[in-house]
């Protein structure tokens, strides 16, 4: 037996190397092997990385050679920064994760710089800067799109539905029916119309239901039809904005479009009151409807000048200052809906000729005996001095992120 042997020791199977035993130093092996596979790939993933980063910027360079190259377009009609100065969105057929993450920031920088530039000029000038640039109306909607997938409801299905509700449940011109021409017929303006959803979605719910009565009537005899049996609808959509993305749209600048006086039923502006002179688009819609026709709006509850400053405003007084100024440009107020969490509706009638004279006349019988200045004066000259698009309804600016 060896001078260091020990009972239980073998030191054949357990040699000690530099006091290290063997079973250690293979752990120790295994971890740097380990280790050393670990950094091989970080190393992989960081060059994939640079070499996509490095792509992206190629594609942004190329990009601006190209419109180096295009010739000098007119000066843009907003001095505010330029839509040149964020990088145009390109879409390749193949991105790397980090590229569409590159590319969602893009696009989102892109749609907060339209957005703003929507609410803070004139419908005239917005009209010019789509003329320009007809990409950026695409761009737009494209981020308007991804916006309104994340709200409870579209105000578009909301109008839809209204307009099925009334005009298959009631006759038109009946009450609670859809306000119509004398000959029935329903004429609808959608004025800022996006993509002309609203008119592809109503054109499909009225021939559904023509059919379905036309279905009705063939199982019962002629007399059913002047008994007060069911009638076809009949319901025509014009729908007008900035560019003509489909055959539905009517390019126009909505505070003047190209449709006679007294020509339409309702009026929509779902949306739409963009523009820093809105208030235009409201006496246009006045311009465009027969007595009794209706005006529909749905705006972002956030743009209403009672929701600053953190007030607590009861739902019923959100829009109050906003429903004052389109009662002073020839409406009558019928409803105002607060139960959506991200938009306010509100539906207004344009009174007949005998109403309006009635109303005009309380209005200087009051005058005559309080020496101020009318509401309307207040008003005009309140707009006069800052365009409403700076006090009436607040920009939608959606914040940086």
């Amino acid at each position: 037996m060896s001078l260091f042997q020990v009972d239980g020791w073998d030191l054949k199977e357990r040699v000690i190397v530099g006091g290290v035993s063997e079973k250690s130093k293979a752990k120790k092996e295994k971890k740097r092997a380990r280790n050393e596979e670990r950094k091989a790939l970080k190393t992989k993933r960081n060059e994939e990385e640079k070499e996509a980063a490095s792509q992206a910027q190629e594609e942004y360079a190329e990009a601006q050679e190209l419109e180096k190259e295009q010739p000098k377009k007119e000066e843009p009609v907003s001095k505010k920064r330029k839509v040149e100065d964020i990088p145009p969105i390109r879409v390749t057929s193949k991105l790397t994760p980090l590229q569409q993450k590159m590319m969602a920031k893009l696009s989102g920088s892109r749609f907060r710089w339209i957005n703003e530039q929507l609410y803070t000029i004139t419908s005239n000038d917005a009209l010019e800067l789509i003329k320009q640039q007809p990409a950026l109306f695409d761009e737009y909607h494209q981020g308007f799109r991804s916006q309104v997938e994340g709200w409870p409801e579209n105000p578009v299905d909301v109008f839809v539905n209204q307009i099925k509700l009334r005009g298959t449940t009631k006759q038109v011109n009946a009450p609670g029916g859809l306000p119509g021409l004398p000959t029935k017929k329903v004429v609808i303006a959608d004025m800022g119309c996006g993509e002309a959803q609203l008119a592809l979605d109503v054109n499909k719910m009225v021939a559904e239901y023509n059919l379905g009565n036309k279905k009705k009537l063939s199982k019962a005899n002629a007399g059913n039809k002047r008994n007060g049996g069911p009638r076809s609808l009949e319901i025509k959509v014009h729908s007008f904005d900035l560019k003509k993305q489909n055959d539905r749209i009517t390019v126009a600048d909505i505070k003047n479009v190209p449709l006679p006086d007294q020509s339409c039923t309702i009026v929509i502006f779902c949306l739409a009151l963009m523009g820093t002179n809105f208030l235009d688009f409201i006496k246009e819609a006045n311009r465009l409807l027969v007595p009794n026709g209706e005006l529909w709006i749905a705006e972002i509850k956030s743009r209403f000048t009672e929701s600053t400053g953190g007030k607590v405003v009861k739902p019923e007084d959100l829009g109050t200052e906003f429903v004052n100024a389109v009662k002073m440009n020839g409406f009558f107020h019928k409803n105002t809906d607060n139960d959506n969490k991200m938009f306010t509706r509100f539906e207004f009638f344009k009174p007949s000729r005998g109403i309006m004279q009635e109303r005009n006349e309380k209005l200087e019988r009051r005058k005559k005996f309080i020496e101020s200045k009318t509401e309307r004066e207040e008003f005009n000259e309140k707009r006069n001095t800052k365009p409403e698009g700076e006090w009436l309804l607040k920009p939608c600016i959606y914040k940086r992120r």
